[in-house]
C-alpha cells in the first residue's frame, strides 16, 4: 500500500521506516525542510538504535522516502498517518492545532478517497472533530474514512516494539478502513484490537497512565521500605511475580521521565475535567513521582551535609538509556535543585551530551564517567546505562574527593560497593 506519514519526529519516523519494511512504499512527509534534508543524507534527527540502518535498507530499495511536500504526498498515498507533534498546553491539556491543519490541508487536496489515521497521542474524541473539518474543507463530496491507530513505542526499543507488538489497536467506523488497515499490518502477524474510535483514544492515554502509576506506586513503596529495612528489590520481586500484576515497571528510582508518561498523564487528567471527573488518582501518581527527584537530592544532603561548594558528577542525563531523548528528564529537575543549592555540577551521558547543553547552563560537561568523577564528593547515578553497570568502581573511589555514591536506579549491590569503602544509598534498600 502507498502509505504517507505526516510528521518525521520519533513516532512518525519509526512508524514509517518500519511500514517500509513491511514491504508498504512510504513517504515521511515533515514541514521541518532541514531535518528532511537530514534523512535524505542517512542522517537521523534523534538517536534510537536499529533505526538508522532500517532507514538506510528500504530507502535503497526504493520503498521509503523523505518530502516537505504535503500535497504531493496527499496525492500519492491511499492511507495517511498523521504522527505530528501534541504538545501540551499550561493547563496539560494537548494542543491539537498541527493535526487539525494536517486534517485541513488533506481535505482541501484530496481528489479520491483517502483513510486518514490518528498515530499521535490526542485525546478521546479527536477522531470526531477531524471527521468535522474534513467535512467542512473537502471540495465536493469526495469519501474518506477516519480511524485511530494509537503507537507503543518505546524510546530505547522503538523499532523492536513496531516490529514485535503485543497488540495493534484500530479505531475505526466502517468495515472499508478496519479492512485497510487489517491490510496495513497483516505482514506482522500481531493480535489487533479492533474497536470503535473513542475507545482507540482512550486505551492509549489509559495504558500510560496506568504504567506511570505502577512505578509512583513502587516509588512509594521504596518509601516504606527506608523507613522500615526492607528491600525494595526484594518487595517488587514478590509482587511482581504474581501473574495479576507483572514484574515490569515495578522499578523505583528517580521517577519517570521522556515525553509520552508525563504529558499522557496531565492529558489525561485534563479530558476527566473537561468530560466532569476529578482524576485524583492520576495527580497523586504526579505528585508522587515529583517528589521522587526531591528524595533524591536530599539523599545528597543526608551524605554530604551541605551542597553549597560541593561537587557532585551526574552520570546520564538523558530520561532512560538507549535515546538522547531529554523532554521531562528526572536529571533537569534534579541538576536544577543542586545548582540552586550552589553545587557545582559535572556531567556525563553516553547519547544525550549535545541534546542537555542548551538545557543545562552552569554545568561542566565530561567525556566520560570517570572524568565526571574527578574531584566530586559524590556520584549521583541518574539514568542505568550499561556503560555505568560495567564501571570499575575502584578507579572511580580514586578519582573522587569523597567515596560517595547515590544510586538512583539500583543499579549496584549495596554490600560490594560498600566493601570497596563507598558511602552508598540507593533507592528503598
Amino acid at each position: 500500500m502507498d502509505i504517507g506519514v505526516v510528521g518525521s519526529g520519533h513516532v512518525g519516523l519509526v512508524s514509517g521506516a518500519c511500514f517500509a519494511e513491511l514491504g508498504h512504499r512510504v513517504i515521511c512527509d515533515d514541514d521541518d525542510v532541514r531535518k528532511i534534508e537530514m534523512l535524505k543524507k542517512g542522517k537521523m534527527p534523534f538517536y534510537e538504535p536499529d533505526l538508522k540502518e532500517m532507514v538506510a535498507r528500504n530507502v535503497t530499495t526504493g520503498r521509503l522516502s523523505f518530502t516537505s511536500d504535503l500535497v504531493d504526498t496527499i496525492n500519492r498515498c491511499k492511507a495517511l498517518f498523521i504522527a505530528v507533534g501534541t504538545p501540551p498546553r499550561e493547563d496539560g491539556e494537548a494542543d491539537l492545532t498541527a493535526v487539525e491543519a494536517v486534517a485541513a490541508t488533506i481535505a482541501e487536496t484530496m481528489t479520491e478517497y483517502k483513510l486518514v489515521v490518528e498515530k499521535s497521542t490526542v485525546p478521546v474524541q479527536t477522531g470526531m472533530w477531524i471527521k468535522r473539518t474534513m467535512k467542512l474543507r473537502r471540495k465536493g463530496d469526495v469519501e474518506f474514512d477516519v480511524a485511530s491507530n494509537p503507537e507503543f513505542l518505546r524510546e530505547g526499543s522503538a523499532v523492536y516494539d513496531f516490529m514485535n507488538p503485543d497488540r495493534v489497536v484500530v479505531g475505526y467506523e466502517t468495515e472499508r478502513a478496519g479492512r485497510k488497515l487489517r491490510e496495513i499490518y497483516a505482514p506482522l502477524k500481531a493480535p489487533i484490537v479492533e474497536t470503535d474510535i473513542q475507545s482507540a483514544e482512550i486505551i492509549k492515554h489509559a495504558s500510560n497512565s496506568l504504567l506511570s502509576t505502577k512505578i509512583s506506586f513502587i516509588n512509594a513503596v521504596s518509601v516504606i521500605c527506608e523507613l522500615s529495612g526492607a528491600d525494595v528489590l526484594k518487595v517488587a520481586e514478590g509482587v511482581g511475580m504474581d501473574k495479576r500484576i507483572g514484574r515490569d515497571f515495578l522499578d523505583a528510582g528517580v521517577g519517570f521521565g521522556g515525553f509520552c508518561f508525563p504529558k499522557d498523564i496531565r492529558a489525561f487528567i485534563r479530558i476527566a475535567e473537561k468530560l466532569g471527573y476529578d482524576f485524583r488518582l492520576l495527580k497523586e501518581v504526579e505528585r508522587i513521582n515529583q517528589e521522587q527527584k526531591e528524595r533524591f537530592v536530599g539523599k545528597l544532603k543526608e551524605a554530604l551535609w551541605n551542597l553549597s561548594g560541593k561537587t557532585v558528577g551526574v552520570l546520564g542525563l538523558s530520561f532512560k538509556p538507549n535515546t538522547d531523548d531529554m523532554r521531562y528528564a528526572p536529571s533537569l529537575d534534579i541538576i536544577g535543585i543542586l545548582l540552586s543549592e550552589g553545587a557545582k555540577v559535572k556531567a556525563y551521558d553516553p547519547a544525550a551530551m549535545d541534546v542537555a547543553k542548551p538545557l543545562l547552563k552552569g554545568v561542566e560537561f565530561c567525556s566520560t564517567a570517570y572524568e565526571a568523577a574527578e574531584g566530586a564528593d559524590a556520584i549521583a547515578l541518574v539514568t542505568e546505562w550499561d556503560e555505568f553497570k560495567n564501571l570499575d568502581l575502584e578507579k572511580l573511589k580514586s578519582l573522587m574527593r569523597s567515596p560517595v555514591l547515590i544510586d538512583g536506579r539500583n543499579v549496584f549491590d549495596p554490600g560490594t560497593v560498600g566493601e570497596l569503602g563507598f558511602v552508598y544509598k540507593g533507592i528503598g534498600r
